[in-house]
């Protein structure tokens, strides 16, 4: 990212050659000018060509003043067609001249503007918005003045680009009774994060609690136990029990890990057995490592916490990121004694570098993600894990045609050592789709 000077310079150099386009624009249109009106003069004005004639020669010879005439009137009679030529050069160059005049406007304008009021301050940012909205997102004064650490003497909120963006949606999310209860608007406000608007700015007001709350249940029995009904709010979810959530693996429709809270189905398997194709077994991964070292990682767009929960069986201690997409997921991984974090995949991850010793993801890093983004986010992964760290990339899906052109080519230039690699063909919506998943074991490299 370029710093403000270089921005300021580029505005700079783009006035400059603005204004100096304009400069030989006038330069030629001038020369065009003072050129068409010297030919005009030159044919408008007396003939040289025309020779004085004495009095005895126009009385004593009428043949010869009849042929001078005739001249003279052939050089009018072009002089004319000159000048009707030379008038539409003048129109054009009447349309030149107005031309010119507008993007002298133009320049004008742009000239007139300091490379600062080309961007619009924070202030002009937050137009339209409630007070309570802009006195969410600052800027604050600190209390004790300028801070050295900082390199100034005020702060503003932590609030995603994207929501300065939908200022509508933004300030119906800020819309609210201060010191009440907050409004149940889940799905409204897990929307406008997934427009980039995240994180949310902060609230004063209190969540909805649910009613007959009961304490949860102690572990390790909580890891893979089914939390009570009266432990949430169901108001922003399409079912309304947790006998619903397990049960919608029978029906038909798409849902976002459809059988992930039913912990006595697939998810009781998971990463339990190596098959030496796609499903890597946890063991295997961890052999990979010298036993004790992998002790702490990040599970992005893990369901409902499954993987964390099988790695603390391993005492290893996993965060796991998920969103609450027409179901609990944040709930019911905290229910389950495990850290869940409401975040999608376009936010910074909030760890510093060279710290974790794993980060996971399964079919939540797949190509329906833009690839500058994915590319950034892979670097972010990077960053956050520690040198021999391991990234394990978990049933990736793409089609055959990006497998070798877009995502090998990417992980190559982020800088993972490949440990594994499988690709295997998914076919139940048949071959001719050319849709596959790879899953790969990599690692970061210690230099």
């Amino acid at each position: 990212m370029g710093s403000p000077d270089d921005d300021n310079l580029s505005r700079k150099q783009t006035h400059k050659s603005i204004n100096d386009q304009t400069k030989y624009k006038l330069k030629s249109l001038v020369l065009i000018i003072l050129t068409n009106l010297f030919t005009i003069y030159i044919f408008t004005r007396p003939s040289l060509n025309l020779h004085p004639i004495s009095k005895y020669d126009s009385f004593s010879d009428s043949s010869f003043l009849l042929h001078e005439l005739n001249a003279t009137m052939k050089q009018l009679e072009t002089s004319r067609s000159q000048i009707i030529v030379l008038q539409q050069q003048l129109k054009s160059t009447n349309q030149l001249v107005n031309e010119l005049l507008a993007q002298l406007n133009i320049l004008n304008q742009s000239i007139n503007r300091t490379p600062d009021s080309t961007l619009l301050n924070f202030n002009d940012l937050l137009d339209d918005l409630s007070n309570e909205a802009k006195l969410a997102l600052g800027p604050h004064k600190l209390p004790l003045g300028y801070s050295p650490r900082s390199g100034t003497d005020e702060v503003y909120a932590s609030v995603g680009g994207g929501c300065l963006m939908y200022k509508e949606d933004l300030a119906q999310y800020m819309t609210y009774r201060v010191g009440k209860e907050c409004p149940v608007d889940d799905v409204f406000a897990q929307r406008l994060m997934l427009k980039g608007c995240e994180p949310l700015p902060r609230r004063r007001c209190h969540p909805k609690a649910p009613v007959g709350y009961v304490e949860p249940t102690p572990l390790p029995k909580s890891l893979w136990s089914t939390p009570p009904d009266t432990s949430i709010i169901w108001d922003p979810y399409t079912c309304k029990n947790y006998t619903c959530l397990i049960e919608r693996r029978k029906f038909p429709g798409f849902y976002d890990c459809k059988d992930c809270f039913d912990l006595q189905f697939r998810e009781k398997t998971r990463w339990q057995f190596d098959n030496g194709g796609l499903d890597f077994g946890m063991d295997q991964v961890m052999a990979t490592r010298r036993q004790g070292t992998i002790r702490i990682g990040l599970d992005i767009g893990g369901g409902t916490g499954t993987f964390a929960a099988r790695m603390k069986e391993r005492n290893v201690t996993i965060v796991t990121t998920s969103m609450n997409l027409d179901g609990p997921f944040n709930s019911f991984i905290a229910s389950r004694g495990l850290i869940s974090m409401h975040v999608g995949v376009s936010q910074r991850l909030p760890f510093f570098e060279n710290t974790l010793d794993i980060v996971h993801s399964m079919h939540i890093l797949s190509n329906w993600i833009p690839d500058a983004m994915l590319e950034f986010t892979l670097y972010d992964i990077y960053r956050v894990l520690r040198p021999g760290g391991l990234f394990w990339l978990d049933h990736f899906f793409c089609l055959g045609s990006q497998l070798n052109v877009t995502y090998v080519p990417m992980l190559e230039r982020v800088g993972f050592k490949k440990l594994r690699w499988n690709a295997g063909m998914k076919l139940d919506r048949g071959i001719d789709k050319n849709e596959w998943y790879f899953s790969a074991l990599l690692e970061k490299p210690i230099s």
